[in-house]
């Protein structure tokens, strides 16, 4: 599956999320790190949910840019 995550700018590095799963969160120092931590966190997040025989959200947030005159 492919989820879409959001990578935010911090003081200190990276934060990442999915909002197709609320709670799965991650951090990272470049771009790239928080990326790759992001994917073992929703690896982890998914494996989390089946054990506890809950449901596997599909994918469905979807993303754009909007250009505006600024």
């Amino acid at each position: 599956m492919k989820y879409l995550i959001l990578i935010e700018k911090t003081e200190t590095g990276y934060s990442a999320y999915s909002p197709d799963l609320p709670g799965c969160i991650s951090t990272g120092s470049t771009p790239a790190e928080v990326e790759q931590n992001m994917r073992e966190a929703i690896e982890f997040h998914l494996e989390g949910l089946r054990l506890e025989g809950l449901e596997i959200p599909t994918p469905s947030t979807v993303s754009a840019y909007i250009e505006v005159a600024a």
